[in-house]
């Protein structure tokens, strides 16, 4: 008798125990963006850093973006690869960080948290905790073709979906400058990871078929990257993958 009620109370308790497994949940994968300028001083270690990066960690676990700002051109060096377009998105950021300001070199990671981008140590505390977190999404990417000036690929999502978008990013692997004026003048500065284009859709099907168009500053011996990443309403990043095109 005393046995049955035992095993009553503990099938109870089983009832009414929470689940706090996600529903869906992938293997973690990390997205950094740095905000920089070559108009920058202190940006160069930042560039080095994320570079570093990049060749240290698997592209499936790490993905690594530099978007350059506008703000630092009017010193007298414009940027070539700085949009208005990514100082507004660094606005953005700041909004949803409460932050009055913004700067540079700045990395935001999973587009949840920001540091100083030149901070190797904080950079690796950063990676080994969210690369133990799982991702709530995943994303494939598939056939890929450059032709005409554009970029065709298909894609397919898993997990929840609700709420959110896909950012489709085009990136510049490699590039040398040769800046004549401003805080780095008389230096030749190697930027990687440059996000040349970006273009944002909400997710309306879970698979499907994108575009993104080559901008004229893309030289043919460039090599490029396709990224893909999702995000929720709140920029919190849910799932990335990238290709080599």
């Amino acid at each position: 008798m005393q046995y049955f009620f035992l095993t009553l109370i503990m099938a109870s308790l089983s009832f009414f125990k929470t689940d706090h497994t996600p529903k869906d949940s992938f293997k973690p994968v990390v997205v950094l963006e740095l905000f920089t300028s070559q108009g920058c001083s202190s940006c160069p270690p930042a560039d080095q850093l994320l570079k570093e990066v990049k060749q240290t960690y698997s592209e499936t676990d790490v993905v690594t973006l530099s978007y350059h700002v506008d703000y630092w051109d009017y010193i007298g060096w414009k940027d070539p690869f700085a949009k208005q377009l990514f100082t507004k998105k660094q606005r953005i950021y700041g909004s949803k960080f409460y932050s009055s300001s913004i700067y540079t070199p700045q990395v935001v990671i999973n587009g949840k948290e920001h540091f100083v981008g030149s901070q190797r140590n904080t950079m690796k505390t950063k990676l080994e905790a969210y690369l133990s977190k799982q991702s709530a999404n995943t994303i494939a990417i598939s056939k890929p073709k450059v032709y005409n000036g554009k970029v065709n690929f298909d894609y397919a999502i898993e997990g929840n979906t609700v709420n959110k978008s896909i950012r489709v990013a085009l990136v510049v692997n490699d590039r040398e400058t040769y800046v004549k004026r401003g805080e780095n003048r008389s230096r030749t500065l190697n930027n990687s990871n440059i996000v040349v284009s970006e273009l944002e859709f909400d997710i309306e099907k879970t698979s499907g078929e994108g575009q993104i168009v080559i901008p004229n500053l893309v030289k043919d011996t460039d090599e490029l990257r396709l990224v893909l990443i999702v995000q929720n309403n709140n920029l919190d990043i849910t799932g990335a993958s990238q290709i080599n095109l």
